[in-house]
């Protein structure tokens, strides 16, 4: 699985920080999320879709290796 971010749409609440701090993260200055990694740990999974499912700006996507 992998995970792109639009970093212009972000808000920077932060859902996906707290849900997977091994994947995102935010920039100091204003908040706005940063990817840690594009490939997900399948560790991180679970938690990667609840933050793609619950970021109110709809700043994250997932694909899968199969598209």
């Amino acid at each position: 699985m992998k995970v792109e971010v639009e970093a212009d749409k972000c808000i920077a609440s932060g859902q996906c920080v707290l849900l997977s701090d091994a994947v995102f993260d935010q920039r100091e200055d204003d908040g706005i999320v940063v990817l840690r990694v594009n490939d997900v740990p399948s560790s991180e999974e679970d938690a990667v879709r609840s933050a793609e499912r619950i970021c109110p700006a709809r700043a994250i996507r997932l694909t899968t290796s199969g598209g």
